[in-house]
């Protein structure tokens, strides 16, 4: 369901940007022989302007390519957690340590943040009492709760794989669009003084090359800055549940050992 939504967004999408770039009036005036299309101002762009533009079409792909799996992770952890934690919790209850240890390690949670970071407790948990240490009931509830909240920050760090990448791209593409176009303005100046003239046939090219740097810059950074917001709003969420569920495991341990 999930990924057919998905699918449909980008179909939605690529419909957009095609009537937009079909409405503009380089497209409307192909059929009547005036003004530039896309194509011309490709043509006539300079290797600066095509490196630019090369680099600002990398930086785009790699934001979507980096959102759509992001996006992926995200909902299938939080819905293996969802499934996870009733599970789990039904096993600590009965005293099923073991059982539980099992659960937290299937793969079929492999996805889940709740169970790498109770997996983590429960082991060091299961050592502390299988290994005759000599450690207190305090120190072995501070070494769990070690446990935890180092599974917590790897788990955390995993799941920002790749964010700050999008928050890169955000503020960076308008400076590389903004290089294309002072690039296109310096050509138009070029136009002017090889023609001659101020007229508009010796700068329109260059015009329109800045112009086109300068939507490209845009079209990639703000797809980026909405997928970074909104990724890390999820992010926020994760790091709440995992604490919420830390704090859990340790209360059920402070009991047990009671």
């Amino acid at each position: 369901m999930e990924v057919r939504n998905m699918r449909q967004f980008g179909q939605i999408v690529c419909g957009t940007a095609g009537l937009a770039l079909l409405s503009t009036p380089a497209f409307a005036q192909e059929g009547q022989g005036a003004g530039l299309d896309l194509v011309d101002m490709f043509a006539q762009m300079g290797p600066v302007a095509w490196g630019v533009a090369v680099v600002l079409f990398i930086m785009s792909f790699w934001s979507v390519g980096i959102a759509i799996e992001r996006i992926y992770t995200y909902n299938q952890a939080r819905k293996q957690s969802k499934m996870y934690a009733p599970q789990v919790a039904k096993h600590l209850q009965g005293g099923r340590l073991k059982e539980a240890i099992a659960l937290s390690a299937s793969k079929d949670y492999r996805y889940s943040h709740l169970a790498k970071v109770v997996l983590a407790g429960l082991q060091e948990y299961q050592f502390q009492q299988e290994s005759g240490s000599n450690l207190n009931r305090d120190d072995v509830l501070d070494t769990v709760r070690r446990s935890i909240q180092r599974a917590t920050a790897l788990t955390a760090n995993d799941l920002k794989k790749g964010v700050n990448t999008l928050a890169t791209i955000g503020s960076t593409a308008p400076f590389v669009g903004l290089l294309g176009t002072v690039v296109g303005v310096i050509n138009a100046f070029v136009g002017i003084a090889s023609t001659g003239s101020g007229g508009i046939a010796g700068v329109s090219a260059g015009i329109a090359e800045a112009l086109v740097e300068t939507a490209l810059g845009l079209f990639v950074a703000i797809p980026a800055v909405w997928f970074y917001n909104y990724l890390t709003s999820r992010l926020e969420y994760f790091n709440v549940e995992m604490d919420n569920s830390s704090s859990e495991l340790v209360d059920y341990f402070i009991k047990k050992t009671a």
